[in-house]
């Protein structure tokens, strides 16, 4: 058994009136493995992520199926909520200067996710949170507990960000663009530490972006979305190769190619 299967999964509004968000999308992750959601803007990824958490904006409502790890999360109460999110399945958002609190240091924002879902507290909590900084390859880590968001460069929230996901070692990761606010050096660098993490705790990762090119250096399956629907999947290796979908054909058309060798003109 994969470790989620999405079945004909929906986003609705509550109102019934209107086209579904996400219209009956399935797909599975398995442990271990990164599985690439990719699609433009408004093609329904980032909508079918929250539904995997449970956190989808007043107004919406999602049917269908969402199994993870043997138990059916759609039909679970609020409270069993509050124990799967960030225990089992984490996130990662886009802008780590959002998803971090600009007004607490960055050791109360780790040790508040251990106190809440591992009963960690005082010297234990503190000792968690280093080796958190340091699994995410932080330095000084005792010095960034002391630290606010504001004096870390953007790779550095966003490792905290990370580090904060994997708190309570987590079964199933979901990136959200987890590079988009960053240069391209530390977004070579966030997804090497994604893949590290993933093969040393056999956690599965879901990889939302638009960005192929980036997503064919981790994924091993890849789902592409368009208008809420999925209209190809199958193994990255083939996807990328020889797409079937003229979609996922002009979305692989829109990646930039850089001609080699370069022209004169450039390598002077």
């Amino acid at each position: 058994m994969s470790l989620l299967e999405v079945d004909r999964l929906s986003v609705l509004r509550a109102s019934g009136l209107g086209e579904p968000l996400v219209s009956e999308v399935s797909f599975s992750v398995d442990a271990g493995e990164v599985v690439g959601v990719v699609g433009e803007s408004g093609s329904g990824k980032t909508l079918t992520g929250l539904s995997l958490l449970g956190l989808l904006p007043d107004g919406l409502t999602a049917t269908g199926s969402l199994r993870f790890d043997g138990r059916e999360l759609l039909t679970q109460s609020s409270r069993e909520w509050e124990r799967t999110r960030g225990a089992e399945i984490a996130m990662v958002l886009q802008d780590p200067s959002s998803s971090l609190h600009p007004m607490l240091k960055l050791g109360e924002q780790l040790t508040d996710h251990l106190k809440l879902h591992l009963g960690l507290g005082g010297p234990e909590a503190d000792a968690r949170a280093i080796e958190l900084l340091e699994r995410v390859h932080l330095r000084e880590p005792k010095r960034l507990l002391r630290q606010y968001p504001h004096q870390l460069s953007g790779g550095m929230k966003q490792r905290v960000s990370i580090a904060i996901a994997l708190a309570c070692g987590p079964k199933l990761l979901i990136a959200d663009e987890p590079t988009t606010a960053l240069d391209a050096n530390i977004r070579t660098e966030i997804i090497a530490l994604l893949d590290e993490l993933r093969r040393e705790s056999g956690m599965g990762i879901i990889f939302v972006t638009h960005d192929l090119a980036m997503l064919s250096s981790i994924a091993d399956r890849v789902n592409v979305f368009r208008t809420g629907e999925i209209v190809e999947s199958g193994e990255a290796d083939r996807l990328f190769r020889s797409p079937e979908h003229p979609y996922t054909r002009v979305l692989l058309d829109a990646v930039p190619k850089i001609p080699w060798p370069l022209p004169k003109e450039v390598q002077s």
